[in-house]
């Protein structure tokens, strides 16, 4: 059907998935050196920047909250929460989970200049945001994290795949 928006995509990341990533993620930051602390942006990097912290011995974790979402309808982005322990992020982590179109990116930056970046998984619109991350996915997908998921039934492809 010509002019049919394409089915979205989606990737599910389950519990086991998403710990490999984010410890893959610190050991691509092992060369960093001695970190003051981490700076998880909530709430999908706070697990990420967990694993890290633990994994580069880091005790000192910050958070950062930027809404950027009302349910389903991106706004206008707002810090609810800032990283007031890390200055301008001399010497500190920022962890989140996914850069998407950037948005949110864009605000952290700016209240953490300083801050190495580093991302789990990117989208290409927001990949130039950040320092380090760990897999691409392409802008179109959309990221099935397993805090908001849950197992269910799935009919065989065969079921779908029509005449």
């Amino acid at each position: 059907m010509a002019g049919a928006a394409p089915a979205p995509r989606y990737y599910a990341v389950s519990w086991d998935q998403l710990h490999r990533d984010s410890k893959a993620l610190a050991w691509r930051l092992m060369g960093l050196g001695r970190l003051k602390g981490v700076v998880a942006i909530t709430r999908g990097g706070l697990i990420p920047a967990a694993i890290v912290a633990r994994e580069l011995e880091c005790r000192l974790i910050e958070t950062v909250s930027v809404v950027t979402y009302d349910e389903e309808v991106r706004g206008t982005p707002a810090v609810v929460k800032p990283p007031a322990a890390a200055g301008d992020g001399e010497g500190w982590l920022l962890v989140d989970d996914l850069v998407d179109t950037g948005t949110t990116a864009r605000v952290v930056r700016a209240l953490l200049p300083r801050a190495h970046f580093a991302t789990v998984y990117a989208k290409p619109a927001g990949r130039p945001l950040v320092d380090t991350f760990i897999t691409e996915v392409s802008q179109d997908t959309w990221i099935l994290f397993p805090w908001d998921t849950e197992a269910q039934f799935v009919a065989p492809i065969a079921r779908s795949a029509g005449p």
